[in-house]
C-alpha cells in the first residue's frame, strides 16, 4: 500500500483545537445542507459564528498517550 505517515509535533496542539471547532461547524451548520452558491455557504458559516460566539467556551484539550500496541494495530489495519 502507498501510505505516508505525517506526524505533527506536540507543539502543534492548537491544530487539534481548530479541528474540534471545524467538527462543531460541520455538525451544526453544514451537515445535510445544500448550498446553491458560495455566498449561501458563506452566509451559513457566518450565521453559525454569530450564534456560536456569544456562548463559546474554551476547549479543554488533553494529550493522549498512544501505546506501542495501539500504534502497531493501526499500522496493521492500514496495511490490510
Amino acid at each position: 500500500p502507498n501510505v505516508k505517515f505525517h506526524f505533527t509535533p506536540t507543539s502543534a496542539s492548537w491544530l487539534n483545537q481548530v479541528e474540534i471547532w471545524f467538527g462543531i461547524l460541520s455538525r451544526k451548520a453544514l451537515k445535510n445542507a445544500s448550498f446553491k452558491s458560495i455566498e449561501q455557504l458563506r452566509s451559513a458559516i457566518e450565521a453559525f459564528i454569530e450564534t456560536y460566539q456569544p456562548n463559546a467556551k474554551p476547549f479543554v484539550w488533553r494529550k493522549r498517550e498512544v501505546k506501542g500496541s495501539q500504534f502497531k494495530n493501526t499500522i496493521m489495519n492500514l496495511c490490510n
